[in-house]
């Protein structure tokens, strides 16, 4: 995937280029995750959390209660105005952008493609609708923009004010899946329990940006250790005397935290450094104070 600073350096047309692959793959995210609408989640009976599971419990109250068959797109617009306004003002102008064009795609795929059960299975349908749901959301979060709903209000409190999200967004989706069960039924809402437990696993380990890392590095070139990591990640790092218990030789520890992701790159490149560096990466729970995200455009 094309980089920011791939895209400063190619100017004006690698920008294009950018645009125009972000733009594929947010249509493509948006007809998986219509697909599974119309497959696993009607089939099961299910309800996804956020917008989408809000949209669906409107659309199944009307039908029920009030034989009214209403469409996908226009509450799922509605839902998402406050949301879209947090993206607009905090988070980045064409990030909200692109999430838009998500948000109304899958609306019109949801709307235009026929009901199909592949099965019957609840466990099944739960399960793999879990994982269509998290491969949909993962290709939007790759690409900077999301499916809408509660992932701009996720990602304004986790870069914007340094809050875990977590526990807001999981009671917002207790509070939906506990209207859903006094309406429809609790065995539909625990399967769906099942559908969010499976799309938030698969989700954490498809899209690790905003997971971190701790890194101890113990090399006997420091300074070109630390300069490739803040050159690859903007992360900068801090350099512990230590001591070898065997040879007592005197050793430079390097510690630094990034994001999951960059380990990929950062790793390899310390190893072509220092063959010989010895490094345990260890994950990280939480941190407080500074620590750089890369800004959405």
């Amino acid at each position: 995937m094309t980089s920011l600073k791939d895209r400063k350096k190619f100017g004006i047309k690698g920008t294009l280029r950018w645009h125009v692959i972000r733009l594929i793959v947010v249509i493509l995210a948006a007809l998986l995750m219509a697909v599974n609408i119309k497959t696993f989640v009607n089939a099961g009976g299910l309800f996804p959390g956020g917008a989408t599971g809000l949209t669906i419990i409107i659309q199944r109250v009307a039908l029920k209660y009030f034989g009214l068959s209403i469409s996908y797109t226009p509450i799922n617009v509605v839902l998402n105005v406050i949301p879209v306004y947090i993206g607009f003002r905090y988070i980045g102008k064409r990030f909200t952008l692109f999430s838009m064009i998500m948000v109304l795609a899958n609306g019109v795929f949801v709307d235009m493609l026929p009901n199909y059960s592949l099965t019957h299975d609840p466990l099944l349908v739960a399960v793999f609708g879990g994982l269509l749901n998290a491969i949909a959301i993962t290709m939007c979060l790759n690409v900077d923009a999301t499916s809408g709903g509660t992932d701009f209000i996720s990602i304004y409190l986790s870069q914007k004010k340094g809050m875990d999200a977590f526990p807001i967004i999981l009671g917002m989706n207790v509070v939906i899946l506990g209207i859903a069960g006094f309406l429809f039924g609790w065995d539909k809402a625990l399967y769906s329990m099942i559908f969010q437990y499976v799309s938030t696993q698969a989700l954490h380990g498809l899209y690790r940006n905003y997971q971190q890392r701790t890194l101890f590095i113990i090399t006997d070139m420091p300074d070109r250790v630390c300069s490739m990591i803040y050159a690859t990640c903007g992360h900068g790092a801090t350099l512990i005397d230590g001591e070898g218990s065997f040879a007592h030789r005197n050793k430079k520890i390097v510690y630094s935290i990034v994001s999951a992701a960059d380990t990929r790159k950062i790793i390899p490149r310390i190893k072509e450094i220092d063959p010989n560096a010895f490094i345990n990466s260890v994950r990280t729970e939480e941190i407080t104070g500074n620590f750089y995200m890369r800004p959405r455009d």
